[in-house]
């Protein structure tokens, strides 16, 4: 008889009980490498950011969406803002020369990085990095990077704005760009410069300038030979490049402003998603454990033998009592893991909402550049080919028709190619 009452006190003890959900300690900080030493400048490479794939699976319906916690808007703004995070860990170590986020139609840099994010919300950040040189060199390929939060950022407004909750994601990409940079031999990296310079000018004049890349055996571009260090076309290539330069320029602060601009709604959104998502998986947990454990006090009230003599009046009133008890308090804490459920739901709804209200704070922006007005949202990739195109004409009023440049030979070991805006 003790025993019985002891297997339905435990149950019924469990089932009004729930989870207790450890509160999550600070990570340790991960940095970036710092430069300790003056790069020289003909091996300073100039890095782009490209704005992230959004990671959107295609085909999905809102509620399916909802339930990956996948915010379309909310997950382009991000690709945006992620980029500018990552490129102000690059610049803040010192290790390059221009540091800028840029579209996808930005390809004759020194350094490409692109990449995708495989999940985001306040209590996990997942992306996967690509990166690679002007050469074709791939630096990183397709590497996945993924943290939980530093919660110490999540405590006030001033720790989120000190440092982003998931900075140990951007701090473990510059770190590894930096130790595939030091690999390179100083000439490797002098090449990647000049290998950059004469792609965007075989880009931009192919007829004069498309003899001057080859592929070696490995597939890499190289330098075939070099323009003559006075050649009047390849000096106007040169400032034409500049001004390219000055529109990316533009185009980086524009993402600067608008990341600056949802960093505080942004940060507010990521800690109350962390805190709803926390709650959510506590009620989730309290419901199963107190619905399982609740049907256990239910069975075992039923299922427990008789213990009682037939003539033993007090000990069957005990028993009955204490499979009433049982039943009633396992059926509560069905109940009350029901409630759970409905609980996990409203901060679900929560999420959702919160979500939808930063939506409305990352309205498109627009700036001029080069005297145009340039809408830089979804369409920001055609707007910077309509410049490129723009250059080519800028080319062509500057330079009248291209003729064959002077050139001074460089030793390359394969066929010459030309190289495209691909490369």
């Amino acid at each position: 008889m003790r025993r019985a009452l002891a297997v339905l006190g435990c149950a019924a003890l469990f089932a009004a009980s729930g989870c207790v959900m450890q509160e999550s300690k600070p990570l340790p900080k991960l940095n970036p490498i710092q430069a300790d030493r003056q790069i020289p400048q003909d091996e300073l490479l100039d890095v782009v950011v490209h704005p992230l794939d959004p990671g959107i699976p295609p085909n999905l319906d809102a509620k399916a969406l909802d339930k990956q916690r996948i915010s379309p808007d909310i997950r382009k703004a991000e690709s945006r803002y992620i980029a500018t995070l990552l490129r102000a860990t690059l610049e803040s170590s010192g290790q390059w020369g221009a540091v800028r986020v840029a579209p996808e139609s930005a390809q004759f840099i020194d350094v490409i990085v692109s990449g995708r994010i495989l999940e985001s919300t306040g209590a996990k950040l997942a992306l996967e990095i690509t990166a690679k040189d002007s050469t074709g060199r791939v630096w990183i390929d397709a590497r996945r990077y993924q943290s939980p939060p530093d919660t110490g950022s999540y405590k006030t407004d001033a720790a989120l704005k000190a440092r982003d909750p998931f900075q140990n994601v951007y701090s473990a990409i510059a770190n590894d760009l930096v130790a595939a940079r030091d690999a390179l031999p100083a000439g490797e990296r002098r090449d990647i410069r000049r290998v950059t310079q004469l792609a965007f000018a075989g880009d931009l004049a192919p007829a004069a300038m498309r003899d001057y890349l080859a592929r070696d055996p490995k597939g890499l571009v190289r330098v075939a030979r070099l323009p003559a260090t006075d050649d009047p076309i390849a000096a106007r290539v040169e400032r034409i490049r500049q001004r390219d330069a000055t529109v990316i320029d533009t185009v980086n602060g524009y993402y600067a402003n608008f990341s600056d601009q949802m960093s505080l709604s942004y940060g507010q959104w990521r800690r109350a998603s962390f805190e709803e998502i926390a709650k959510e998986q506590r009620a989730l947990n309290q419901a199963r454990t107190r619905t399982y454990l609740g049907a256990a006090a239910v069975l075992a009230s039923v299922l427990v033998p008789n213990q009682c003599g037939v003539y033993d009046y007090n000990c069957q009133r005990v028993q009955s009592a204490a499979r009433y008890g049982g039943a009633i308090g396992g059926t509560a804490a069905i109940l009350s893991g029901l409630k759970k459920y409905a609980d996990a739901k409203v901060h679900a709804q929560a999420l959702k909402e919160m979500s939808e209200t930063l939506q409305s704070e990352v309205a498109p922006q627009v700036i001029d550049v080069e005297g145009r007005t340039l809408r830089l949202t979804g369409t920001a990739e055609e707007q910077y080919r309509e410049w490129r195109r723009m250059l080519h004409d800028l080319y062509l009023e500057e330079n009248g028709t291209p003729v064959q440049v002077q050139t001074e030979p460089a030793p390359v070991s394969s066929e010459p190619v030309a190289v495209d805006a691909a490369h």
